[in-house]
């Protein structure tokens, strides 16, 4: 899950001609004889506890009961999820705000359908025994990252918030690297999202002090992960789309009351996973869901408005973007 911090740099597997298709043969999980309609959904990850409520949808027959044959595809090293969803390639697919917004202000046509979560669950991890509990004591520290302008921008904004000197933390690239390992060896703190590395710290009995995104700054308090889809979509096809969101709210919802059954159905098809982990994260994220909001998927314009001015004042956006055209709630079931 570390990848779902970068900017537009998640890979993904090149498709071809994978647009929605109608009638398609019937799916064996279909509970109805009416052809389905096939329509493919790209990860932006491999399967983790972000998606259940996707994988809910499937195990439990509601994408079939609103007509839908759902082909997940996981990523790969040949694309990326955004500018495969733009051009129709996948109808859709699980991004972030970070990336919708930079794909927005370079006006690539694809619009967040729904926040999976409400809140930021990122923020920066360290050991406790680094005793790191605020910016200051990031001085003289080494920070294990992707090397990403926006990490950079937000360890410097938090830094001079406290009046700390951001030229004397050092900056390195970890790669692939796993972070928890990192954290035992060669860095003082890194960038985790808790729901799925801070939970595995904790089978691994390694305790970790964190710093919240959500608190640096309310700007930081953004949707991610977020689902997407492109503008050709919501206004060739709206019932289609409309279709594919009451069977993903079904499976979320089902996943926030159900947090133990839901973990089994994604530890299904999450082969490689450590099921444990995925127990403990579903445990941790499933309230997290749909958190204060009035219901699962709705995201709110001042969220999506204040963290792109955050970044055209920081100079890491081209311009300021139309939050509008961003997101819609539009497609969310009606309560």
């Amino acid at each position: 899950m570390k990848k779902l911090l970068a900017l537009l740099i998640i890979p993904v597997l090149l498709l071809s001609g994978c647009g929605a298709k109608s009638p398609a043969t019937t799916s064996s999980t279909s509970t109805t004889t009416k052809p389905l309609t096939t329509v493919t959904l790209m990860l932006d990850w491999t399967p983790n506890t972000n998606h259940t409520g996707l994988f809910v949808a499937q195990e439990k027959g509601y994408f079939a009961k609103e007509g839908l044959e759902v082909k997940f595809v996981q990523p790969s090293s040949s694309g990326n999820v955004e500018q495969l969803v733009a051009t129709g390639k996948s109808d859709f697919g699980v991004s972030q705000q970070e990336q919708v917004t930079t794909a927005r202000a370079n006006d690539v046509p694809i619009i967040s359908l729904a926040a999976i979560l409400q809140h930021n669950t990122s923020g920066f991890a360290s050991p406790t025994s680094k005793n790191i509990l605020n910016a200051q004591n990031f001085e003289g520290k080494t920070y294990g990252g992707w090397g990403l302008p926006s990490e950079e921008a937000i360890l410097k904004a938090l830094m001079q918030k406290e009046k700390a000197d951001f030229s004397k933390i050092k900056m390195v690239n970890i790669g692939e690297a796993d972070q928890l390992t990192s954290l035992t060896k060669d860095i003082d703190l890194t960038w985790i999202f808790y729901g799925w590395t801070g939970k595995e710290a904790e089978l691994r009995k390694q305790p970790l002090n964190m710093i919240w995104l959500k608190d640096v700054d309310p700007a930081l308090d953004f949707y991610t992960p977020v689902l997407i889809t492109n503008e050709k979509m919501t206004q060739s096809q709206p019932e289609l789309v409309r279709h594919f969101m009451q069977a993903v709210s079904e499976g979320y919802q089902y996943a926030i009351k159900n947090p133990a059954e839901s973990a089994e159905l994604l530890i299904k098809n999450a082969p490689e996973a450590n099921p444990d982990l995925i127990r403990a994260s579903q445990t941790w994220l499933s309230p997290q869901y749909q958190g204060d909001a009035a219901q699962w998927g709705q995201q709110k314009a001042v969220v999506w408005e204040r963290y792109a001015k955050w970044l055209v004042d920081r100079n890491l956006l081209p311009k300021m973007i139309d939050s509008s055209k961003a997101y819609t709630n539009d497609f969310l079931p009606k309560s």
